[in-house]
C-alpha cells in the first residue's frame, strides 16, 4: 500500500487485523456476538434500573451510568472495528480519528471516576447504613455523576489536543483497530517527548487521583469491617464490595498497562490484546460481575420476565 501524506489526504488507515488473513471473518463473528451481548446486557441493566422502583437507590443509579458509559464507549469503537474486519483495510478521516480519540478517552476517564464514586457509595453504605439515603441524596448523586463526566470530557479534550497538535509523517497507517493514543502517537514526526510527557501527566492525574479516592474508600471500608465482631458479618459486609473490587482491578490494570509506559515499549500484538480486553471484554464483564450477580437486580429481572409473560396472555 502506498504512503500518503496526512497533511494532504487528512486521514489514516487502520491495519489492526489485516495480518490475520482468513481468520478475520471468524473474528468478525466472535466480536459481533460479544458486541451484541455487551450492548444488550448494558442497555437491559439501564432499563431495568429505570423501571423497577426498588432499584431507585444511589448504588443502582451509579450502576446505570456506568452501563451507559460503557455502552457509549462500545458504540464508539466496535462498529468501525467490525466493518474493518469485513472490508479489510479501512480509512478514517483526520477529524474522525480525533473525534474517536476524544470520545473514547472521555468515556474511559469518566468510567474511572464513576468507579471512584461507587467506592464512596460502598463506604457510606457500610459506615452509615441508617443514613445512607439521606447522605447520598439525589442532588449529591447527580453532582457526582456530572463531575465524573465533566472530568472525562476535559481529559479527552486535553489528550486529543496534545496529540493532534503534532505534525504527522508520510506514513498514515495505524497499526491498530481504532485511534488509540500509542499507535497514533507513533506516527508523529520529530521529537514527541514533550507530548508524551503531557499525556503521561494527564493519564497519571486521572488514574492516580481516581485510584487514590478508591483506596481511601476501601481503607475506611476495611476499618469498618474489622470492627464487626462476627466472621459472618465481616463476610457479608465484604461481599457487598467484591464485585466493585473485581471491576476496579481489571479496569485499572488494563489502563495502567496501556498509558503509563514509555513509547519505546509499545508492542502491536500486546497493545491489540489489551485493547480488546478493555473495549470488548470489560464492558461485557461489568454487567455480569457488577449487576447480574446482584440479588436485587436478579429479582428485578425475574419480575420483568414474569411481567412480560403475563402481559402476553
Amino acid at each position: 500500500m502506498g504512503k500518503v501524506n496526512v497533511t494532504s489526504w487528512r486521514g489514516f488507515v487502520f491495519l489492526g487485523f489485516i495480518s490475520f488473513g482468513e481468520l478475520q471473518l471468524l473474528l468478525f463473528a466472535l466480536f459481533l456476538s460479544l458486541c451484541l451481548v455487551t450492548l444488550t446486557s448494558n442497555v437491559f441493566i439501564i432499563v431495568i434500573i429505570r423501571l423497577d422502583s426498588h432499584l431507585h437507590t444511589p448504588m443502582y443509579l451509579f450502576f446505570s451510568f456506568l452501563s451507559f458509559s460503557e455502552t457509549c464507549y462500545t458504540l464508539g469503537i466496535i462498529p468501525r472495528m467490525l466493518s474493518g474486519l469485513v472490508l479489510g483495510v479501512q480509512t478514517i478521516s483526520y477529524m474522525g480519528c480525533a473525534a474517536q480519540m476524544f470520545f473514547s478517552g472521555s468515556w474511559a476517564c469518566a468510567n474511572c471516576f464513576l468507579l471512584s464514586v461507587m467506592g464512596f457509595d460502598r463506604n457510606v453504605a457500610i459506615w452509615a447504613p441508617l443514613h445512607y439515603a439521606s447522605r447520598l441524596n439525589p442532588t449529591l448523586c447527580s453532582q457526582l455523576v456530572g463531575i465524573s463526566f465533566l472530568i472525562g470530557y476535559l481529559y479527552g479534550l486535553g489528550k486529543t489536543l496534545v496529540i493532534f497538535y503534532l505534525s504527522f509523517c508520510s506514513s498514515h497507517e495505524i497499526q491498530h483497530f481504532f485511534c488509540d493514543t500509542p499507535p497514533v502517537l507513533s506516527l508523529a514526526c520529530g521529537d514527541t517527548g514533550l507530548s508524551e510527557l503531557g499525556i503521561l501527566i494527564l493519564s497519571l492525574l486521572v488514574l492516580l487521583v481516581s485510584f487514590f479516592m478508591i483506596t481511601i474508600s476501601y481503607a475506611c471500608i476495611l476499618a469498618a469491617i474489622l470492627m464487626i465482631s462476627s466472621a459472618e458479618g465481616q463476610k457479608k459486609a465484604f461481599s457487598t464490595c467484591a464485585s466493585h473490587l473485581t471491576v476496579v482491578i481489571i479496569y485499572y490494570g488494563c489502563a495502567s498497562f496501556m498509558y503509563l509506559r514509555p513509547k519505546a515499549s509499545y508492542s502491536l500484538e500486546w497493545d491489540q490484546l489489551i485493547a480488546i480486553t478493555y473495549t470488548v471484554l470489560t464492558p461485557l464483564l461489568n454487567p455480569i460481575i457488577y449487576s447480574l450477580r446482584n440479588q436485587a437486580v436478579q429479582t428485578a429481572l425475574r419480575n420483568a420476565f414474569y411481567g412480560c409473560l403475563l402481559g402476553k396472555r
